[in-house]
């Protein structure tokens, strides 16, 4: 049963997909995000989706007692499966030709999980964080989104239709506890367990249901508010909530949380205020945004693996433009050709079903193909294959069989030996643990590993969180301390210190200059505990301490790339003059050596100020920077699964001892 036409709420379609757009582009402005809000668009759809379908199945009920589901899920195949297989089918190759084999088994994965409904489960389990950098890369990750909504056409008409004809008073009463209860549990999701609660639908269901309670009263009363004054105001204000909303959200908020309130009651404001009559019901309803929103769904459906194989191929930088016009050009197509003739009543629903039945078979085949074959690995040379395995971290484990890498209690082989060797770091120092142990052993020493993530050995200070403001639970003061009361009693030991320093004391992560860029500003931070002022302090006065009684070992800063290193390899493959041989020869990815000296000249300052007779110093730079390269540096990069020269990394270990 339709419901009459609200030209305003296409405009605020509109709104909501311009800013997940704008959020996704990633665009800065001074080096910050003025849009890093925008993924709140998909929040404000979810209060469109639940006043429309409340609205559909309420208006429904009250004039004929019965509900039609057969009706019902037709509209919602015809609206949502054939643009969302058009999209995937398309996709498709462009995965094969741009995605390295574990990129296409992910992809693959993501889409059959797409195809079921449940992509928010596959991308929470799969540890994919939305708003990490390599999310960025993940074609089909927007699609955790509709397997949401989804969910709630599933269930949400089933509970209300029986909840109608028994508890026909009480239908108000279930919707407001509906929505307190999952906004109670969002807000301690996001507390708790942030990335379920991003995904999962419990935490999300308030969002729709508030919708449903605006659906319900405009049902009851047979029109929205009829006060001339609040028509004239509070349309205004919802806007300016949404806008501020997405404008100044910050990274550490907590998402959907009570801190996405604004948004969710500025979009409120405009459904049930807003009409033809005052100023935000004329602007939603301009040709613009009504335009905008009409192919709202194709825009958000493309917009997200148009921008990640761009990524993936080095194309957005500097053509935010061109794929601008194109995502609305190839959104106009979707639209016109695939989502209006399919949701033409003329056209008989088994001529809609049968193709979308047929795609399904086809993709689940050809998808469940790609896995089994572990992503077509096999036509990849063996140079590529080899640079695919674990990471070097990966591989270093204790008796017990647990990763001495990210492990708090750190690791210890040959105990009992005559000295004893610490090698204390972030992923950099655990990039080189696994063949250090083997120099180390063959002096038959003591090998003692601490290594985690972002994390040197900052005694005093905890690493916070960005999103959660609290301290991360492995690099804290906690676990410096208990480093430090360790290496205090020491004697005569070798302690070797190293990891990212240009990070931590700059702030941001690596522009190489030539278009390899990290992910910009290093977002989280480190927060003094105790009378150190700085992380530069508590790390020279720590080591100060140590070196009276142990040989201390400082390893300069590592050459870092930029460069997404698989990517760029897997590029290189791709760019081969002769695409039907497997003869390459592989050329050192090098990044300039005045760009080194300039990014680590505070790191340098800092180790330079560590003095005294049992300090040694190694500098990595003199193997992997020198003349033969013309000024350049071969880049060695801890999160990469390759190392350009593996030789290098060998003579690096043994430097050490």
């Amino acid at each position: 049963m339709k419901i009459a036409y609200r030209p305003e709420i296409d405009g605020l379609r509109a709104i909501a997909v311009i800013a997940v757009i704008l959020y996704h582009a990633q665009i800065t402005i001074l080096d910050n995000l003025p849009f890093k809000g925008g993924f709140i668009g998909v929040d404000i759809f979810f209060v469109i989706s639940g006043y429309l379908i409340t609205s559909i199945i309420l208006k429904e009920l009250l004039a004929t007692g019965q509900f039609s589901f057969k009706n019902f899920y037709e509209r919602r195949v015809r609206r949502i499966l054939p643009a969302l297989l058009f999209v995937i089918i398309v996709s498709l190759p462009f995965a094969y030709m741009y995605l390295i084999p574990s990129s296409l088994v992910d992809f693959s994965k993501s889409l059959l999980y797409s195809l079921s409904f449940g992509s928010n489960f596959y991308f929470h389990f799969s540890g994919q964080e939305y708003a990490a950098e390599n999310s960025l890369l993940k074609p089909l990750l927007h699609t955790w989104s509709l397997s949401v909504e989804e969910q709630y056409y599933i269930l949400f008409p089933i509970i209300i239709f029986y909840i109608f004809r028994y508890f026909k008073e009480s239908i108000l009463i279930f919707l407001i506890a509906g929505f307190t209860v999952s906004l109670v549990l969002s807000e301690w999701g996001s507390r708790n367990y942030s990335s379920l609660n991003f995904y999962i639908i419990s935490s999300r269901a308030w969002e729709l249901l508030i919708g449903s309670i605006l659906a319900y009263f405009e049902s009851q009363s047979g029109s929205r508010s009829k006060n001339q004054k609040l028509y004239r105001i509070l349309p205004s204000l919802g806007l300016i909530l949404i806008i501020l909303n997405i404008v100044f959200f910050k990274l550490y908020f907590r998402h959907p949380s009570f801190y996405t309130l604004p948004s969710i009651i500025g979009t409120c404001f405009i459904i049930w205020f807003s009409n033809k009559d005052e100023i935000i019901g004329k602007l939603l309803s301009s040709k613009f945004f009504v335009g905008i929103g009409l192919i709202s769904y194709s825009l958000y459906l493309w917009h997200y693996p148009i921008f990640a194989f761009a990524r993936i191929n080095d194309f957005f930088k500097g053509n935010e433009l061109i794929l601008g016009l194109g995502l609305i050009i190839v959104s106009i197509v979707s639209y016109c050709f695939v989502e209006r003739p399919a949701r033409n009543k003329n056209y008989k629903f088994i001529f809609i079903l049968a193709p979308i039945l047929l795609l399904y078979v086809f993709l689940i085949f050809i998808n469940l193909n790609i896995i089994s074959k572990n992503g077509f690995k096999k036509n990849y040379p063996d140079w590529f294959l080899n640079n695919l395995n674990d990471k070097p971290y990966n591989l270093l484990k204790n008796s017990d069989g647990k990763q001495c890498f990210r492990n708090t209690e750190g690791c210890s082989f040959n105990k009992g030996a005559s000295r004893k060797v610490f090698l204390i770091g972030d992923s950099q120092m655990a990039a080189i643990m696994f063949d250090l142990k083997e120099q180390v052993l063959k002096r038959n020493y003591e090998f003692n590993v601490s290594t985690i993530g972002s994390c040197i050995y900052f005694p005093g200070f905890n690493r916070i969180l960005v999103k959660t403001g609290k301290p991360d639970k492995k690099c804290n003061n906690e676990y410096f301390l208990k480093l430090e009361k360790i290496l205090e009693k020491e004697k005569n030991s070798i302690i070797i210190f190293g990891g990212r320093l240009p990070v931590y004391l700059s702030n941001y992560w690596f522009d190489n200059k030539e278009g390899g860029i990290e992910d910009g500003k290093w977002n989280e931070t480190f927060v003094s505990n105790s009378s150190y002022k700085s992380i530069q302090e508590s790390f020279r006065n720590s080591l100060n301490k140590i070196s009276k009684f142990n040989q201390i070992i400082l390893i300069y800063p590592i050459p870092e790339t930029g460069w997404h290193i698989p990517k760029k390899l897997h590029q290189m493959w791709l760019k081969r003059d002769n695409k039907f041989s497997n003869e390459f020869v592989i050329e050192p990815i090098t990044t300039s050596y005045q760009v080194y000296k300039d990014r680590t000249k505070s790191s340098f300052s800092l180790l330079d100020s560590i003095e005294g007779k049992n300090i040694y110093r190694v500098y990595p730079h003199e193997l992997f920077c020198d003349n033969d390269l013309k000024n350049r540096c071969i880049t060695h990069d801890d999160k990469s699964l390759f190392y350009a020269d593996e030789e290098h990394t060998s003579i690096l270990g043994s430097k050490m001892i």
